[in-house]
């Protein structure tokens, strides 16, 4: 790394921001697998884009699919997992553009390395709060069934720890609270940020 150094395009921050006339910024959605993340983001994401945002999601299954294709569940590919994340969400907000996040990034100490990755100004925490019981019973991808019967390993919540956010910017409560009413709520939280 010692030969490996910052290059300043030309084209700042500043200016993308100013063309798309929308500041950068990472929303960065966590809880447990069912907690309505995803469900959130997508819906977070068509009512900003209706006002004009310039948006794009990440979500965690697609993620999955391509630039973390090559990494399992084991504590250290979760870490890089995160960290990749971050560092494409950090690009996505240099080029003007509210990122929307979708993962369950289960570990702390994760969330905190992302949010220095992408400059604690631009990184907003929403935890999504929803007992894991409930999560169960949302199960339409048929995971936790899996994970209780040992067929999955390292399944967060499990057989794998979940550790609830201690420094969020944002908190939805997802089991008592409908999905209009949280998106009210984020929407009004974002435009306060």
């Amino acid at each position: 790394m010692d030969n490996i150094f910052n290059y300043e395009t030309v084209v700042s921050r500043c200016n993308r921001e100013k063309i798309k006339n929308n500041c950068g910024k990472v929303i960065w959605f966590t809880g447990l697998s069912g907690s309505g993340k995803s469900t959130l983001a997508n819906a977070l994401e068509k009512k900003l884009n209706q006002k004009g945002y310039h948006t794009y999601l990440l979500d965690g299954d697609n993620i999955r699919k391509g630039l973390c294709s090559d990494l399992g569940f084991s504590e250290e590919d979760r870490k890089e997992n995160i960290r990749r994340i971050a560092e494409v969400a950090k690009l996505f907000c240099d080029a003007g553009i509210f990122v929307i996040t979708a993962f369950i990034s289960p570990i702390e100490k994760d969330r905190q390395m992302a949010k220095e990755v992408i400059g604690e100004d631009d990184y907003v925490e929403v935890y999504c709060e929803c007992s894991i019981d409930e999560c169960i019973k949302r199960d339409v991808k048929g995971l936790y069934k899996k994970a209780l019967k040992g067929e999955i390993k390292d399944f967060t919540g499990v057989s794998s720890p979940y550790e609830e956010p201690t420094e969020y910017n944002i908190k939805v409560n997802t089991e008592y609270e409908t999905i209009e009413d949280c998106i009210e709520y984020l929407i009004e939280k974002v435009k306060a940020i």
